[in-house]
């Protein structure tokens, strides 16, 4: 008989049961929804720190340079790209059904009403919120949070308004220089690849883009933006265990980020559908 068989049952190691599907869920859901209270009541703070004095401008225009102005490159190539891209797959798609024309049209309503702002979001947010969870959640497991509340100072004005008021105000900027970034890339490639003239295409989009379409797809960048800041800061804000809790906190919000600029977007479609209508 081995010496395995001869241990008291007390000290065998058990692996423990894995925990049921429905607990999982359970838990996760109250974790989702405990975020989603911790995200409103951090709202709250932020705007009535809006009144407050004095205003920390020169954290805003840092701000401003750092999510905004670092963020044009990537802007710059994903935009000129998936412009070339979404023209590419429109003709083709478009050339069977002897439509080819028609693409400049279709690649314009498309990105003024949906590419430009919710790809923008996307992209631009990863850099933007993972950028502010990791600069927050140094910060956090440091203690530097609670230096700055220990000097009577409150962090939500001091580090989450600025952060918040710069990506309400570039998401918009960013997301118009998208819209014709990605458009000229479109009319490029179609001169190139599919001989549509340059100027045919320009006018095939005018013709049928408008300003209640370029409004609907810019109505929902500073919704973006105020998602984007505010699931960075307060995963940021949270953070814990060191240099792996800011890891964590990095990736869940560039996940949590995109899931809730999707859902949104949803959302916010179907008002700027209600105030400019697509016909």
């Amino acid at each position: 008989m081995g010496a395995a068989d001869t241990e008291p049952p007390s000290r065998r190691s058990y692996a423990p049961p894995p925990p049921k599907p429905t607990v999982v869920l359970r838990l996760r859901t109250f974790g989702f929804i405990g975020h989603l209270g911790q995200v409103a009541t951090m709202t709250a703070g932020t705007l009535r720190a809006l009144f407050k004095r004095p205003f920390e401008l020169r954290e805003f225009i840092h701000q401003l340079d750092s999510l905004g102005v670092a963020s044009v490159g990537i802007v710059v190539v994903t935009s000129v790209f998936i412009g070339m891209v979404m023209s590419v797959q429109f003709a083709f798609g478009l050339q069977k059904f002897g439509g080819m024309e028609y693409t400049g049209r279709v690649v314009g309503l498309s990105f003024s009403r949906e590419l430009a702002p919710t790809l923008t979001a996307v992209i631009v947010g990863g850099r933007i919120g993972a950028g502010m969870a990791a600069e927050l959640g140094s910060m956090a497991v440091t203690e530097q949070l609670d230096a700055v509340r220990a000097l009577g100072a409150d962090p939500l004005k001091k580090l989450v308004l600025p952060r918040l008021l710069a990506s309400i105000i570039v998401m918009p900027v960013l997301a118009a220089m998208a819209l014709v970034l990605g458009f000229g890339g479109a009319m490029l490639i179609t001169d190139l690849e599919f001989n549509i003239p340059a100027d045919f295409f320009l006018r095939s989009a005018l013709g049928t883009v408008g300003m209640k379409d370029f409004l609907s797809g810019m109505f929902k960048t500073p919704f973006f933006g105020a998602i984007i800041a505010l699931v960075g800061c307060h995963f940021g804000m949270t953070t814990r265990g060191g240099t792996a809790g800011v890891g964590d906190s990095t990736t869940r919000t560039v996940v949590v980020i995109s899931i809730s600029i999707l859902i949104a977007d949803f959302f916010l479609t179907k008002v700027a559908i209600l105030i400019w209508p697509a016909f």
